[in-house]
């Protein structure tokens, strides 16, 4: 054991009762607050985006194919992919599943309330899994192969608006060139994703309620939608498929449909950034003051070091040995106090947020045990570089001055 640690673990045990004591757990808690505020802020962020996202996505796809005449989902031209491709794009890497829909914009009408809606129609092999968790009650719109179904999922708050509830009548109306066509709907679920923007407008039923609508073929559908594994790979996923499709249809991924949404969600990791820089420079702030007190309180310890052939260089590690060990426990610290609060959060939700302005009725919490780690070891790295600044004055004790005879 060299001699700088034997001297560091000493100087920790013995070091109870002294001036610096106080401040050096006033350092241990601020970096320990410190720490848990920037793991927290990116836990709560990361897990507000993924969320966000996630809605989004479920409304839609991760990438959508379409055919080049499409304007909007009001007016969508039919396209039909061939098997060989569909086979191929199913094979590629991060690729999930693939489902053919059609969007058919209309007028949803009751006694008193018209508004404005988009059916969304989709077969039995589309993916559930994002109504079903969103599913306030009721159930989902049982899709045979040899069947057009006529039930329908709705929003809540469409519900609410137009006095709809499980087993009303949705009579819907749907512009055809200079004429309409109504279609009475049965309202099966009830669901809601706090996501205005589309519980205001969506209907999910039945695709060939569209294709009949449109006098669509069998097999024509406004395009297919592709959900992937891994959302950091979208780009290289979307380049994929459309190598594996022909030229004539046009590919476009969520972030490129939904651009504001997507804008906004990246412009939030400057909130992160600053939050993560302030936290560091407080705790970098904290730790280096423990250390000058520490530094001026041993003045004589430090002279008689150097009169027994100790070097600058091995009493500065005698020092940060000590810092480290300071700002390894604030780190373990924070990291504890984040880990249970976030768990907490995650599994009971106690932090609660309003629907209409945050898309969601509480806190959402990502919990990654890489956030934890590189926190720690940056918060680790960045409390060293500033404590060697303050490290250098050991080198300005002379032992002559410092040692007295008493």
């Amino acid at each position: 054991m060299r001699y700088e640690r034997l001297i560091a673990r000493r100087f920790l045990q013995r070091d109870k009762s002294n001036f610096s004591r106080p401040l050096v757990n006033i350092a241990t808690y601020t970096i320990a607050l410190g720490v848990a505020v920037m793991v927290l802020a990116m836990c709560i962020l990361r897990g507000f985006q993924g969320e966000i996202t996630n809605k989004v996505v479920g409304f839609g796809s991760h990438i959508t194919i379409r055919s080049y005449g499409w304007v909007n989902d009001y007016d969508e031209v039919p396209v039909i992919v061939d098997s060989s491709e569909l086979q191929k794009i199913a094979t590629l890497p991060n690729v999930v599943h693939i489902q053919a829909f059609a969007n058919k914009g209309g007028m949803l009408k009751t006694e008193d309330q018209i508004q404005g809606v988009i059916f969304k129609g989709v077969d039995s092999g589309f993916d559930t899994a994002f109504f079903a968790n969103n599913l306030v009650y009721g159930r989902l719109p049982r899709l045979k192969e040899d069947e057009t179904s006529n039930e329908i999922i709705v929003s809540q708050r469409l519900a609410a608006k137009m006095g709809l509830d499980t087993g009303s009548k949705a009579r819907t109306y749907f512009w055809m060139s200079n004429t309409y066509r109504a279609r009475a709907f049965q309202v099966v679920g009830i669901y809601n994703t706090d996501l205005s923007e589309f519980d205001d407008h969506y209907m999910v039923g039945d695709l060939r309620q569209v294709q009949k609508l449109n006098q669509w073929y069998n097999g024509e559908v406004a395009g297919y939608e592709v959900l992937v594994d891994d959302f950091s790979k979208l780009d290289a996923t979307l380049l994929a498929v459309k190598r594996a499709t022909r030229p004539d249809l046009a590919i476009t991924s969520v972030v490129e449909e939904q651009p504001a949404m997507f804008a906004w969600l990246t412009l939030l990791n400057s909130n992160i950034v600053l939050i993560l820089i302030i936290m560091s420079v407080v705790c970098a702030a904290s730790v280096v003051s423990a250390l000058l007190i520490m530094i001026f309180e041993k003045t004589s310890m430090i002279g008689l070091l150097k009169t027994m052939g100790g070097t600058n260089q091995s009493i500065r590690r005698i020092f940060l040995l000590k810092s480290a060990v300071i700002v390894g426990k604030g780190i373990a610290l924070g990291d504890a106090i984040a880990l249970a609060l976030s768990l907490v959060q995650s599994h009971w939700h106690l932090l609660k947020l309003d629907s209409e302005s945050y898309s969601m009725t509480f806190v959402p919490v990502e919990i990654n045990a890489w956030y934890f780690v590189a926190i720690s070891i940056a918060t680790m790295a960045v409390c060293l570089v500033a404590l060697m600044l303050p490290s250098s004055y050991i080198a300005r004790i002379h032992p002559a001055k410092t040692i007295r005879v008493e």
